[in-house]
């Protein structure tokens, strides 16, 4: 992530987790993120003037280009103003991409050991791998980009997206509409999910209607609940407006960059967990952990019907002990924290 942002915006805080750490444009949904979107579809990117949280789309290109006047533009254009539509949205951004993407190219040739369902949507990358799994592309196309690894024995029912260098590990069983950024590790069972970048969820549990951003692990067993018991509406904290408030009849888990989830950690319906936090303690989650938490706080310590904007001291995880542990992580995979990453961290540790 090279593109931090460096203050808050009513924007930024409606799509928190993910946008206290990134600009609007570089969050993924389908296969690109919106900028990479923009640039692919229009000569010059993202036209002046239109706002950041638009979704840009092939239809949305040709009006553009045709010169329809800025309020048609608008009123066609789907926009990002929650964070959980990332995941609500991921099925028609996947779509789209992967037409993007291969319109007029050949894909590799499918191994001869891999079984397919609607072969002509699904389209393989070079360099990538795969031996003795299942693609099913009858309810959705199948993406496997540059280098990807698709171990035997995983099963994927699009429509999915493997981005590059991206590993699906033996046994998967993922459903679309689900979206892997670049070098993710994929385990388990996963449905309608999508990972930005740099995450691990490499071991058996569920993860379902989620969003997990960069640099974020979720250690074995780790499942998360997407529906209320009695099937209610689902209420997540919004910290653009300070509040719990409806997001449908599923949610799982937004989880913003570089946190992390101990072993069998069971994510409440609907939890957010802010950036940089370390996520352990026992039975349900809250519904709301701070950026920079420490396992996560006591019921004692949250507010009744409002969520906290920061851990309380006793559940603080320390800025020196977090950024030294995101290095840790960020070497894993040959990668160094940046100057920038730090600067972001320490502004959203001192304005908590």
């Amino acid at each position: 992530m090279d593109n931090q942002v460096s203050e808050p915006t009513p924007l930024l805080d409606d799509l928190y987790p993910f946008t206290w750490t990134r600009p609007v444009t570089a969050i993924r949904i389908g296969i690109l993120t919106l900028e990479e979107k923009w640039r692919r579809l229009l000569p010059g990117g993202k036209p002046a003037g239109l706002p950041d949280n638009i979704i840009p789309d092939q239809a949305l290109a040709r009006l553009i280009k045709a010169g329809s006047a800025s309020p048609s533009i608008l009123s066609a254009a789907r926009t990002l103003q929650y964070p959980w539509e990332i995941f609500q949205y991921n099925e028609s951004a996947l779509a789209d991409d992967f037409d993007l993407l291969t319109r007029d190219r050949l894909s590799q040739p499918i191994p001869p050991s891999v079984r397919t369902i609607n072969p002509d949507r699904i389209f393989i990358e070079e360099g990538a791998t795969l031996d003795h799994t299942i693609l099913n592309a009858s309810a959705g196309p199948i993406y496997i980009g540059h280098n990807v690894t698709v171990m035997e024995g995983a099963t994927i029912r699009g429509p999915f997206a493997a981005c590059e260098g991206s590993v699906v590990k033996m046994g998967a069983r993922i459903y679309g509409a689900t979206t892997l950024g670049p070098y993710c590790t994929a385990g388990g069972e996963i449905k309608n999910s999508v990972l930005f970048g740099y995450s691990n969820k490499a071991h058996d549990g569920y993860l379902g209607d989620s969003v997990i951003g960069e640099w974020c692990n979720l250690g074995a067993g780790v499942s998360n609940s997407n529906l209320k018991n009695n099937a209610g509406t689902i209420k997540v904290w919004h910290q653009g407006s300070g509040a719990f408030i409806p997001a449908g009849l599923k949610c799982g888990l937004l989880m913003g960059d570089y946190s992390r989830a101990a072993i069998n950690t069971s994510f409440n319906t609907g939890t957010v967990v802010g950036p940089s936090c370390n996520v352990f303690g026992k039975g349900l989650t809250p519904t709301h952990i701070p950026a920079f938490t420490w396992g996560f706080p006591p019921a004692a310590d949250l507010k009744a019907g409002t969520g906290p904007t920061a851990a309380p001291a006793s559940s603080r995880y320390r800025l020196e002990s977090a950024l030294r542990d995101i290095d840790n992580w960020k070497k894993l995979k040959n990668l160094a924290l940046t100057g920038t990453e730090i600067r972001t961290l320490k502004h959203i540790f001192d304005n908590l």
